[in-house]
């Protein structure tokens, strides 16, 4: 099981680090810098035969990583690529196909599959990517080592809310 929560965070991982610059003719949406604020919610998670104290589990470690803050300097927001951290794939030796990643306009619809830890899925994202916000939907999908199949979908919604908080003096 433990796999399978890796593979469901993995989605996180690249919504995360990627969604911030577009391929697109009229020119690349780019992120302002400064402070993030990203809200993460389980939309839907079913495995079967998972007992609900592990599903209870899963959606407090997304709720865990909602509300949390990420300065991006202006050299980081320069230097992002949506394009080759989707390329890259997921930590830990994993990878990803992806049979549509189509990155333009403001807009974020890429679909494919990514195995990691020996498991596979697939994996869509969809939404939307502006200056100021973001808001995207993540959807994996697979198998489960018990047989069966698990589907879990989470929104990411990034808003920018200021220039980045000094650090805090100790």
């Amino acid at each position: 099981m433990k796999k399978l929560i890796t593979i469901a965070a993995l989605g996180t991982l690249l919504a995360v680090t990627g969604c911030g610059k577009t391929e697109n003719a009229s020119g690349p949406v780019k992120r302002e810098a400064g402070n993030w604020k990203t809200e993460v919610k389980l939309v839907k998670f079913e495995v079967p035969g998972m007992p609900p104290e592990m599903k209870d589990g899963m959606a407090k470690m997304v709720e865990g990583a909602s509300g949390m803050d990420q300065c991006f300097t202006q050299e980081q927001v320069d230097k992002e690529d949506i394009a080759a951290e989707l390329a890259k794939g997921p930590g830990n030796g994993g990878e990803c196909t992806w049979s549509k990643k189509e990155v333009t306009g403001g807009k974020i619809d890429v679909a494919g599959t990514c195995t990691a830890n020996g498991q596979t899925v697939d994996m869509a994202m969809n939404g939307t990517m502006e200056a100021k916000k973001s808001d995207v939907t993540i959807t994996t999908k697979g198998k489960v080592p018990t047989g069966g199949d698990m589907e879990m979908v989470m929104q990411m919604v990034s808003t920018h809310t200021g220039p980045c908080k000094a650090p805090a003096a100790t």
